[in-house]
């Protein structure tokens, strides 16, 4: 595991917390295991940073999966690809909403992958990405349910 890997691992999980109280990794300490169990995982878990253009840098693979990508296309993409233009106004109204709030729990919507395949997210959470000093650093999302359109 890439330390850039796992350090976003813990970050992730440890802001979740803060917002919401919840443990992504119930159980999991060791930092490398976290970073696996994280990857591995059957939920859809992706962030992105904090960019003029926020750039995705994680997917874990159901997420690469979903968007039909690999590790270094997908963590080279602008977030705002992962939803139709039609759509972007929306999801940045979202992102709004969660960096005002610090989390949102019951988010749903029309996203699509690097192929063109059109799918609907379900009660995604996405929550505000802190470093260890309270600092922003970006936005995550993870969700288990969605719906292929096409």
């Amino acid at each position: 595991m890439a330390p850039a890997l796992i350090a976003q691992s813990e970050i992730l999980v440890r802001s979740l917390k803060h917002w919401t109280g919840r443990d992504l990794a119930p159980g999991v300490t060791n930092p490398e295991e976290l970073a696996r169990f994280l990857f591995d995982a059957p939920f859809v878990l992706a962030s992105h940073g904090t960019e003029a253009d926020p750039i995705l840098n994680y997917g874990n693979r159901a997420a690469l999966t979903l968007w039909d990508a690999q590790w270094d296309d997908f963590t080279r993409m602008p977030s705002r690809l992962t939803a139709e233009a039609p759509n972007r106004e929306e999801r940045a109204r979202l992102l709004e909403r969660v960096t005002r709030d610090g989390f949102i729990a019951d988010y749903s919507g029309i996203r699509i992958s690097r192929g063109g395949r059109r799918f609907c997210i379900e009660r995604a959470t996405v929550w505000n990405l802190l470093t260890p000093d309270l600092r922003p650093c970006g936005q995550a999302a993870m969700f288990d349910t969605w719906t292929f359109l096409d």
